[in-house]
């Protein structure tokens, strides 16, 4: 007797998911497991230099005995063990370290270490990745472009066009100024140019403007009384539900770019908009901005908008692009000249 059919596509999405989220909690714990043991040694380390008063060479010691103890662990480097004294000396609290730095993997840990200095900019850190996943590289960038001093800082009139749940986030997601200097562009470039460079490097344009940006399309048709217009740039927000329209704007700021891109909010959420969708939110990103005039522009604007700088990168001058070798030359004679070695913690 033939086994009656039944449809396997629902089963395996919840074997999927229960699978996923095993393998997530699991490695979270081995995760937080590690930390706590690199704390712990790091701790014992400490307080015996404090007491002791020796210095690297026992470190040194330690680390040649762990490792021929346990031969098949790895992290028990000398270099590791200092990072692990470092560690423990920097978050002398366990709690603390088992709740909060344990979202986050140990190498991540020791980039902020290197190049943070304060625990409050770290911390931040630490949250910012563990919510939307950042690799090291992708920290590492972060960093390096300030992510801190920007992140929340766009003009806005979210406070008074969405609700207070939403309007936080919105705030979070944008930031002042935008670094787009993936891109150089000379000071004669068109709107046309600027949105070319940054759709031609959209990878790093969604790196740059965050997590949960999903890209909707260009020069964005909408027709409204028989007339056509046009959007320059459109996402879809993932967590905040709601599209985001991006206009580009070479010049500074002025009053009239908000009144338009309110027109295409109104319009986006006519025509766009799903009933289960949020408020459309507008980006205006220009070249530079006055701030009091830019709040002046967004007070009695009904339609939730922010407005934000962009920065490009310095463009070389003509006389020297045909002259100089291109990243693609440059990378070929590195990977050339230098053999990949592995450094071990």
């Amino acid at each position: 007797m033939a086994t009656p059919a039944f449809p396997l596509a629902p089963l395996l999405d919840q074997l999927k998911t229960a699978i996923r989220t095993a393998r997530l909690r699991a490695t979270q714990a081995a995760n937080a497991e590690l930390l706590g043991l690199y704390w712990h040694i790091g701790q014992l380390i400490l307080a015996q230099q404090q007491v002791q008063g020796w210095g690297a060479k026992v470190i040194d010691q330690l680390s040649a005995e762990l490792r021929r103890e346990f031969p098949t662990m790895k992290g028990l480097s000398a270099r590791n063990l200092k990072y692990m004294r470092r560690f423990a000396e920097a978050y002398p609290d366990a709690a603390f370290v088992q709740a909060t730095l344990a979202q986050i993997p140990w190498y991540h840990h020791l980039t902020l270490l290197e190049k943070v200095a304060d625990e409050a900019t770290r911390l931040h850190y630490i949250t910012a990745t563990a919510q939307h996943g950042w690799s090291r590289n992708v920290l590492v960038h972060q960093i390096e472009s300030g992510h801190h001093r920007r992140q929340g800082q766009a003009i806005t009139n979210f406070a008074a066009t969405l609700s207070p749940e939403q309007s936080e986030l919105a705030q979070q997601t944008l930031k002042d100024p935008y670094l787009f200097d993936f891109l150089a562009l000379t000071d004669t470039v068109l709107e046309r140019d600027l949105q070319r460079g940054l759709l031609e490097q959209i990878t790093r344009f969604l790196l740059e403007l965050g997590s949960g940006f999903a890209y909707m399309g260009q020069q964005v048709p909408l027709v409204v009384g028989d007339q056509d217009f046009y959007l320059d740039l459109l996402f879809y927000h993932v967590r905040l539900r709601a599209y985001v329209v991006v206009e580009l704007k070479i010049t500074e700021f002025r009053p009239e770019y908000a009144g338009k891109l309110n027109f295409y909010l109104t319009t986006v959420d006519e025509q766009l908009r799903h009933p289960e969708d949020r408020p459309s939110i507008g980006l205006l990103l220009c070249k530079s901005k006055n701030r009091v005039v830019a709040e002046y522009a967004l007070r009695d604007v009904h339609k939730p908008i922010g407005v934000a700088e962009y920065r490009l990168g310095e463009a070389l001058p003509t006389t020297l692009q045909d002259v100089l070798p291109n990243l693609a030359d440059l990378e070929q004679q590195l990977n050339a000249a230098v053999p990949p070695q592995q450094d071990e913690l």
